[in-house]
């Protein structure tokens, strides 16, 4: 099951007298994950290197070191983490000592590695569609007994007999809750897909 970030989080090193600095954050768009790296980059800093994963989509960029050295180390780490919807940044002031290729890879995506599992993380569960109809009296129930199982309510139209409703819920969830809604109006609200 796959996790993305509750929030931003932050993670520093240094190894052998470069400074290493790593930021990660949840995404929703690739636009998103471009303004957050832009946001956090310093330009005095020696590399801004980073990765981003988003479903099926993701990019990494080395920016300037040896390639394969840190963009793709990261973007590794993010995946070893199973986390999406998250970007990472991590900024490297040098030191003056090199660390080779191997070093570079260790050290980038060691500190993505070390950030994201710090970081606190939401299960991303993946919700059905679904839509149902009730009275302006159960409103209140419905949505509660929808939140209880981790559901969203996506839309709600008022109408002159009571609340059309589209929501979204595990697939798990939807014999529990036709259960629940149809005890609560004595079986006048189905769920429809």
């Amino acid at each position: 099951m796959p996790f993305t970030l509750s929030g931003f989080c932050e993670y520093r090193e240094e190894i052998r007298k470069s400074r290493f600095i790593t930021f990660a954050a949840p995404i929703n768009s690739p636009a998103e994950a471009q303004a957050f790296i832009e946001q956090h980059s310093d330009l005095n800093a020696s590399h801004n290197c980073w990765a981003w994963k988003l479903g099926d989509q993701y990019r990494s960029n080395d920016d300037g070191e040896p390639g394969g050295t840190a963009g793709r180390p990261i973007l590794a780490a993010i995946e070893a983490q199973d986390c999406d919807q998250v970007a990472v940044l991590v900024i490297r002031w040098y030191g003056g000592i090199q660390l080779g290729t191997g070093g570079l890879a260790r050290a980038y995506g060691g500190g993505a590695n070390k950030c994201l599992q710090a970081a606190a993380k939401v299960e991303l569960i993946s919700r059905v569609p679904l839509h149902c109809s009730c009275g302006f009296a159960e409103l209140a129930l419905v949505k509660l007994r929808v939140a209880d199982l981790g559901g969203l309510v996506v839309e709600e139209h008022f109408t002159a007999n009571g609340v059309d409703l589209q929501l979204a819920l595990g697939e798990a969830q939807i014999a529990l809750l036709q259960s629940q809604l149809a005890d609560l109006s004595r079986g006048r609200i189905l769920l429809q897909r």
